[in-house]
This record gives structure tokens, sequence and C-alpha cells, in this order.
């Protein structure tokens, strides 16, 4: 390892990190500025910043790790997340999100609800089901960039989260969402970079495309026996349809990470920080090229992994780490690839990382200071909602460091599977029907909500086979692993079960009860379908 490389390489890298942050911080003097960027951010940095945030260390390390134990049938993933991710994320909800965000004057995705519904209670609930459930998601991306130091810089795994955390939190702490968006720019345009290297250096060292999917495909009967007694094929080739490998792949990475991405608040807050529909469109491309670049590569890499492991050691890539799956991608960059490049690529998993956290605790510390805080707190005795804020990253960023600590190996696909999960099932009915139906009443969204929310958490506490048994209250209750033992219910995730519950309590209720005039909203769906609107 040279030493002076690496010190140039990162000094230059945190150099621009703390420009960028104090550029921001300079241009950050308002509530509106620290939550939604002043509403004018440039179509780049908008879509480098959602991709970004987007696809982290979870996707590189984490999914990358699933596509090498696994195998390609992950690529469907990446289709998802451009198809779902940014063409109907940015086209179809986007533009109408930007439009009564800017009409309502939301500064967070719960107030946006709140002020939607004109309910305090939807408004602090949803903030506080953000902020209880945001630091496993970014507990595993620490995880995932602390694995790549521990394995290629050997630094001590412990000591690799808490240099990360610091970092992060400085220029979340002082440059608000300007600063996340604007460094999440410089990572991403890194990101890119190194990813792309990654795939043609991989090709060209392992044959070409055909000789290195031919390989992979023919080392089909060194396919994990687990894998293939839950109904896993080959790594070229998808799993049986109905068995519990099936059902996990669509349940729970498919259809959990790729539909579950609609009703992330961190991406949804994105749409309020562009000025008209003009820069969301312009986002599209941008956005579009980036995902379709950063995951295909991970998953590909991941499971082309196999065929170099087997062949300078004569094993498959999860034999080599001893089954931590999240040790594959960074323990292949160490050994395949340069030692320059190790360097740039730990620098784009460092960037990766950083991006999404940053991210995650800004919209944690908002949710704590703007609606938390801001709901159960009498106005006049209000303290300033961006200093709360600060206050709300620093609590925000010890809980993520607490939980990185004490979590498991091979959690950081899982970990972000069952983020992405409860807020789709808290979130995703009542924000499309805010979105596309004047006739959803508080009543109707709070039985959402709250149905959401508790369905995911039984689902997962009692019934999901992987949750259900690491946890082990089930069991400790019921003395059984899991309440429904008979196939597939044990497999079928919770995204599929707590959804519909939560649309059909949003629509039935709905119904039942009648919505409130309300001048605001009207004038919101008024300015939704005023097309040429730049409010």
């Amino acid at each position: 390892m040279d030493v002076m490389i690496l010190t140039i390489i990162f000094t230059i890298y945190i150099f621009a990190l703390i420009f960028v942050g104090y550029y921001a911080y300079k241009k950050t003097n308002s509530s509106e500025d620290f939550m939604i960027a002043g509403k004018d951010t440039h179509p780049f940095i908008m879509a480098m910043s959602y991709g970004a945030t987007f696809i982290s260390t979870a996707a590189i390390v984490g999914f990358g790790g699933v596509a090498s134990e696994y195998g390609m049938s992950v690529l469907w993933l990446a289709f998802l997340n451009i198809i779902v991710g940014v063409i109907i994320a940015f086209i179809f909800l986007g533009k109408r999100t930007r439009r009564m965000g800017h009409a309502l004057g939301s500064l967070t995705f719960p107030e946006f609800l709140g002020k939607r519904f004109n309910s305090k209670f939807i408004h602090y609930s949803s903030g506080l089901i953000i902020f209880c459930a945001m630091p496993l998601y970014a507990a595993v991306v620490l995880i995932g960039a602390a694995r790549f130091l521990e394995s290629s810089l050997l630094i001590d795994f412990n000591i690799a989260l808490l240099i990360l955390s610091i970092i992060i939190t400085f220029y979340v702490l002082f440059g608000g969402i300007r600063g996340v968006m604007y460094t999440d720019a410089l990572q991403g345009t890194i990101m890119v970079l190194a990813m792309v290297f990654l795939l043609v250096f991989v090709y060209w060292m392992l044959g070409g495309v055909d000789n290195a999917h031919t390989a992979l495909t023919n080392m089909v009967n060194l396919y994990p026996a687990e894998a293939i007694k839950t109904g896993g094929t080959g790594w070229t080739s998808f799993p049986t349809v109905g068995s519990p490998f099936w059902w996990s792949l669509v349940s729970s990475t498919l259809i959990g990470v790729g539909i579950g991405v609609l009703a992330q608040p961190s991406l949804i807050v994105r749409f309020m920080t562009v000025k008209s529909d003009k820069e969301l469109n312009r986002s599209v491309l941008i956005g579009g090229i980036f995902i379709a670049i950063m995951p295909t590569t991970a998953y590909i890499v991941g499971a082309l992994s196999n065929v170099y492991f087997y062949d300078k050691l004569g094993k498959i890539a999860v034999d080599v780490v001893e089954g931590n799956i999240d040790k594959i991608i960074p323990t292949f960059i160490t050994m395949a690839l340069p030692e320059w490049f190790v360097y740039i690529f730990l620098l784009s998993l460092i960037a990766a990382a950083m991006s999404t956290i940053s991210s995650q605790l800004h919209t944690q510390g908002t949710a704590f200071g703007v609606d938390i805080y801001g709901t159960i707190r009498d106005k006049s005795k209000q303290l300033d909602q961006v200093s709360i804020s600060r206050l709300g990253i620093l609590i925000a960023i010890i809980l993520a460091l607490v939980m990185a600590f004490s979590l498991p190996g091979s959690i950081v696909a899982l970990g972000t599977s069952l983020f992405f999960e409860i807020c789709a099932a808290a979130f995703l009915p009542v924000f499309l029907g805010a979105l596309y139906w004047k006739g959803i009443t508080r009543l109707g969204a709070i039985a959402g909500i709250l149905s959401g929310t508790v369905v995911s958490l039984f689902w997962l506490i009692f019934v999901f086979a992987k949750t259900a048994t690491g946890l082990g209250i089930c069991k400790f209750i019921f003395g059984v692993d899991t309440l429904l033992s008979a196939a597939p219910w044990p497999y079928i995730d919770v995204m599929l079960i707590a959804v519909p519950i939560s649309a059909i309590f949003v629509i039935v209720v709905s119904l039942l009860t009648k919505p409130p005039a309300n001048e605001v909203i009207d004038n919101a769906f008024k300015n939704i379908d005023n097309k040429g609107s730049e409010a």
C-alpha cells in the first residue's frame, strides 16, 4: 500500500468536500435554504443528488454481495430502479409533488402530508416514523463503507465507522440540504467514473463479455447448495417460480426496493428543491444514466467475482469471505484490481456512503426539528427550528452508530430492503392519494399510515422468516420461529401484505368520511393541474 498516494487522494477529496460544504453554508441563510435549498437547485445537482442518495454502499456492497451469492437475477432490480425510481418517480410523481409542495409551502415530506390533510397528527406521526426507522438504513450504509475500509486499508471496523460519521456530520450540520446536494453531485461524479472503469476492467480481465458470462454459467455445479435447496438454478438464470428463493428475490429485493423507492422521504423532498417542471425534465436523463450505471455494474461485478475467485483460489465468492456477503465486493476489489484503483474505488465507496447518509441525517434532523418538535411545541415558545434540526442530526448519527456497532454480518442488503418497505407500507398509498385523489380524507390518510405501519411491524416480527427468526420475539412469545410456517407465507415480503392493506384502509375510510372544504387544498390541486405553473 502506497501511503503517500493514498494520503494525496484523500487530502484532495476532503478539501473538496470542505470547500463545497463551506460554499453551501454561505448560501444557507434561511430555514427554506436549509430544508429545500431555496427551491432553485440546478437540474444536474438535483439529479446527481437524487441518484447518489438512492444508490449507496447498500447497492454496491450489499446487493453486489447478494449477486455474488445468488446471481444475475438481481439485475432486474436495476431495471426497476430506472423505470420506477427515475422515470415514474420524476415524471408522474415529481412534478405533482413539486407543484403541490410549493403551493402548500412545505419544507419536509411529513409537513407536505400534514398540510395536504390539514392534520398535525399526520405531520408529527410521519416525522416520528421516519426518525425512528431511518437509523437502520443509515447504519447499514455506514457498515458497507466501513467494511471496505477494513478490507482494503486494514483499518479497524469500529474506527472506520467513527471517522466516516464525523466527516459526514460536519457538512450536514452546517450546510443543510444545500451542503448535502452539492457534495452529492461531487460524490456522484466520482462514483460514476469509478464504476465505469470497474465494469470495463472486469470484463477485460475475464476475457470479454461472452467469455465471462459463459464461464459463470458453466460453474452451475458450484452454485451454493443452500440456494439450490430453496429454488436457485444458477448464477445466470432466474430461480424456480414460486420457490422460497423466488419469493425472497421478487418480493423483498425487486418489489421491496424497486417500488419502495417511491415512498422514500429523502428522495421525495428532492422534487421540491427545483423551481419548475423544466428542471425536473432535464434531470430525468441525468438521473437515468446514473442509475443505469451504478447498480448494474455492482450486480454484474458481484456475480462475476465468482469466476475470478474460483480461478485464483479454487473457491466461490461466499466461501472466500466465510459467509459474510458484505465482504465480497471489498475483498474482490482489493485482490483483483490495480492498487491505484483500490484507492479510487475506496474513494467512490466512501462517496456513496457519505451521499446517502448525509441525506438520511438531513431528513432525520428535519423530522426532529420541523415535524416533531415544530408540531408539538407551542410556536410562541419554540426555539429556532434549524438549530433543533441540527440537534436532531446529532441524535440521528449517534443512533446509527449504535446500530452499526451491534448489527450482525450480511445485514446491508436486508436492512436496506426493510427500511424501503416500512416507508412504502406507511406512506405509499397515502402519498399517491395525496397527489392524485382529491377525495382522500384526513381520517383516510391516518388510517392508511397507521394500518401500514402496524401491519408491516407485525409481519416483520411474527411472520417474515428472515426478520422473525433473527429478532426472536415470536419464538419467545409463541415458541415458534414464525406464526405462518407453511410456504410461501414465511417468504412473502412485508410490502406485498402491508401496502395493499394500507391502500384498502385509505380508500374505504375516505369513502365513508367526508373531506372538509379547504380552500388551500383546492388551490394546491389547481396548481397541480396547471401544467405551465412555475410556482
